[in-house]
């Protein structure tokens, strides 16, 4: 392989201008949708014996490589490690096919630099028809596969027809319960890194489930059937309880920082949560800090507003999560006791592609300073949106450029191994202007 990758595409979640992969055709409604993740398994061992450097740019030369094999899927950098590929196939056969060729080009070692080495690439899939899913159940349904490599290795699709066909909501709801006494649930961790100081200074932690028989079950399945079915209260107190144990074991190595868990609006008015999330964060004076969302506080204002005013007053810090996806109301974020706001991802992804979304993005980071919150960007993807943010003032950033959500063990080594350094190494400075990245691109 080549050393002569030069910048990255801008990642987009826009299905309908990807172009028809090969072997695709029919109508349009008969045709699916797919997204694979790939990541390098064994990247921390090549940056060892390539140097940091050289190892920062495979990613780049591994996604051109891709681009050229396959034409018709588009394929983009989204991290250190991993590549996001989406494309169109007419059916979840012909889409693992795909990529099963595309694995079978890199099965070999190649020559990097004057010596051989062999790149080891796990491929998660998911496929949906087109009109059946949205983007952000295909982005869980591909993180999903993908974290189950870590036990199958290899290439993990997902068909999310049918998982939705075998989606049943009261079912999932009974067997919750069960499943976290069982240890089937877990926490993945994803880092923020500060602008100015390009550092990890906290993490988000997001809950998972490995269904003994139906593996990974998404998320936005199990949550929303925990809300609508009475169990989000146990399942939040679970979530709150581990991560203050997670962070026990990231301070036995060194890493001291903030966590914060999402706190579903149900819970904003459930008055003895509260109390119990409070006994529990000031008996063990853990750094966590509840990310809720401007719709879960509409739901309920007085409550809300009441139960946040608590939360704040015990020291745990709060942060207003997806703003700009809901309808925004100045009037509650006024009265919010929160330090942090994070812009929604839909504007973020969509920075240097659109002409609407920065004055968008700008005006909100003016607006949180004002209100004296710090502002943290979701869904940051490609160099060139986080030097716009850094341009634009943006406090934190948290995407796929700096990590997916990963396990605890992961994380810490993600820490010691200060990988969130080789960001820096895939552009000149976080303080460079979009006119440069535009240049350069």
């Amino acid at each position: 392989m080549n050393d002569g990758a030069e910048g990255e595409g801008e990642a987009s979640r826009d299905f309908a201008s990807v172009a028809v992969a090969r072997g695709a055709g029919g109508p349009a409604s008969t045709r699916w949708r797919a997204l694979a993740l790939c990541e390098i398994a064994n990247f921390q061992s090549l940056r060892r014996h390539l140097g940091r450097p050289r190892a920062d740019t495979l990613i780049l030369d591994l996604a051109d490589r891709m681009s050229d094999l396959e034409p018709g899927v588009r394929s983009v950098t989204a991290g250190r490690s991993l590549i996001e590929l989406a494309f169109e196939a007419e059916s979840p056969v012909a889409a693992r096919a795909l990529i099963e060729r595309l694995a079978a080009c890199f099965a070999r070692s190649v020559d990097l630099d004057g010596e051989r080495h062999l790149i080891q690439l796990v491929w998660g899939i998911a496929v949906a028809p087109f009109g059946d899913d949205d983007d952000v159940r295909l982005t869980e349904g591909a993180e999903a596969a993908l974290e189950q490599t870590r036990t199958d290795s290899g290439i993990v699709s997902i068909d999310l027809s049918q998982s939705h066909a075998a989606f049943d909501g009261a079912a999932l709801v009974r067997e919750l319960p069960r499943a976290i006494a069982a240890g089937q649930l877990f926490l993945q961790y994803q880092p923020k890194v500060n602008v100015r100081r390009e550092a990890v200074t906290g993490a988000e932690a997001l809950v998972r489930w490995h269904h003994p028989v139906r593996g990974l079950i998404l998320p936005g399945e199990f949550i929303s059937a925990a809300e609508d079915g009475g169990e989000i209260v146990g399942l939040t107190l679970w979530t709150l309880r581990q991560v203050i144990a997670d962070q026990q074991v990231m301070v036995a190595h060194g890493h001291d920082m903030p966590v914060f868990i999402n706190i579903s609006g149900v819970l904003l008015a459930d008055e003895a949560f509260v109390e119990e999330a409070c006994r529990i964060v000031s008996e063990t004076g853990a750094k966590v800090g509840f990310e809720i969302t401007e719709t879960a506080v509409i739901r309920d204002p007085d409550s809300a507003i009441r139960h946040l005013q608590r939360f704040a007053a015990i020291g745990i810090p709060l942060a207003i999560d997806d703003y700009g996806a809901g309808l925004s109301s100045l009037a509650y974020l006024k009265q919010l006791p929160a330090t942090e706001l994070k812009i929604d991802k839909m504007f973020v992804m969509q920075l240097t592609s659109s002409n609407r979304d920065p004055l968008i993005v700008r005006s909100t980071i003016d607006l949180a300073h004002a209100l004296e919150m710090e502002v943290t960007a979701e869904g940051v993807e490609t160099p060139a949106a986080l030097a716009l943010l850094s341009v634009m003032g943006c406090d934190m950033v948290q995407g796929y450029l700096i990590s997916r959500p990963i396990a605890l063990d992961a994380f810490i080594r993600y820490l010691d191994e200060e990988g969130f350094k080789s960001v820096a190494t895939m552009r000149p400075s976080f303080g460079r202007s979009e006119n440069f990245w535009r240049k350069s691109g």
